[in-house]
């Protein structure tokens, strides 16, 4: 049977010499050097906008992915049998970042830093696809707030209770206290924020920052998969990588402020900037993950592996707390204009 993929792949000016299944793509080997086939679910827009972004990038100096073009001047190739568009980029091989390594997430934060203040000299039209809500963070998480009360009201009202559900109840009330303490301050700020400050806290987002996104190559340290890319607030991807990291490394105070104090190096962060950081750190997003997990599972057999994620959910909580202080001490600084 012919290989859908190479079919797709002739639609593109290059001549493949081997292919390899990778982590849901096609890595290649081309004449014109590696390059990965992956399938887009985005609109044909957002891959030109996201084709001549990267080309800024590259322009500027920011060692980045590519796209190429088919034969006919399109961004996206079509397979005509299954409907579904791929996108043919330049690939970067390398080791990705280290979780587990000091130096290789305060490199990567500072990567990060890089891209954010770099696309901020981007001068050409943000299309509206991409631009997130001014209130679409405030919507979510009173939307998670109503699914925990849910998930606590139906167990609750169990007359038998497993051992995650009892755990659940132990623990829900104090998870709770928090995401409703963070959802008002976080609305509170968004009452108050000035249109011209809260101008400066957005931009573009690479909207998936993790580690397996950011690649150690030859050509140095690389940002890559920008399929999710959106125009919000900026320090949604700070937050999500820290807070990864941070999981990792049970809270360690110490390399949360560091990793904060590179980007910061990098790219100045305004004081609503950190306060942000701040909420969206603090909000007991793991314990909704697990939460919602449960909720959309099958209840007469609950996982193991669920248990063990809320025990250690609650094994971090203090060394959270720890550094969740620390950085509401250095966020409260900012704002009296106090930092250096």
């Amino acid at each position: 049977m012919y290989n859908r993929e190479e079919e797709i792949l002739e639609q593109y000016d290059v001549e493949i010499r081997s292919t390899a299944k990778g982590r849901g793509a096609l890595n290649c080997d081309t004449d014109k050097g590696a390059m990965l086939l992956k399938e887009f679910r985005g609109s044909k827009d957002r891959a030109v906008f996201l084709f001549d972004l990267l080309e800024f990038l590259s322009a500027h100096g920011f060692v980045t992915e590519r796209l190429m073009m088919t034969q006919d001047g399109g961004v996206m190739a079509k397979d005509e049998v299954s409907g579904l568009s791929y996108l043919l980029k330049t690939r970067h091989p390398g080791k990705e970042c280290d979780v587990k390594s000091r130096d290789d997430t305060l490199t990567a934060v500072r990567k990060l830093a890089e891209f954010h203040k770099l696309t901020k000299q981007y001068e050409k039209e943000i299309p509206e696809f991409l631009k997130a809500d001014r209130n679409s963070l405030l919507n979510e998480y009173e939307r998670h707030n109503r699914e925990l009360n849910k998930v606590k009201n139906y167990i609750r009202n169990k007359n038998k209770k497993n051992q995650f559900e009892m755990l659940f109840m132990k623990v829900y009330e104090s998870y709770m206290d928090q995401a409703l303490e963070v959802t008002k301050r976080l609305r509170r700020q968004m009452e108050e924020l000035e249109d011209g400050v809260y101008g400066r806290m957005w931009g573009l987002c690479h909207g998936d920052c993790n580690q397996h996104n950011i690649v150690f190559s030859q050509e140095g340290w690389t940002l890559v998969n920008f399929e999710q890319m959106s125009y919000d607030v900026m320090v949604q991807d700070l937050a999500n990588f820290v807070r990864k990291i941070m999981e990792k490394h049970n809270f360690s105070t110490g390399l949360g402020i560091e990793l904060i104090t590179a980007y910061d190096n990098v790219r100045k962060l305004l004081p609503e900037e950190l306060e942000q950081l701040y909420l969206r750190l603090a909000y007991p997003k793991k314990f909704w993950k697990i939460a919602n997990h449960y909720s959309s599972s099958r209840k007469s057999w609950i996982s193991g592996r669920d248990i063990e994620k809320l025990e250690k959910v609650m094994d971090q909580e203090a060394q959270r707390k720890q550094f969740l202080n620390l950085l509401f001490y250095f966020t409260s600084k900012a704002e009296c204009g106090m930092m250096t």
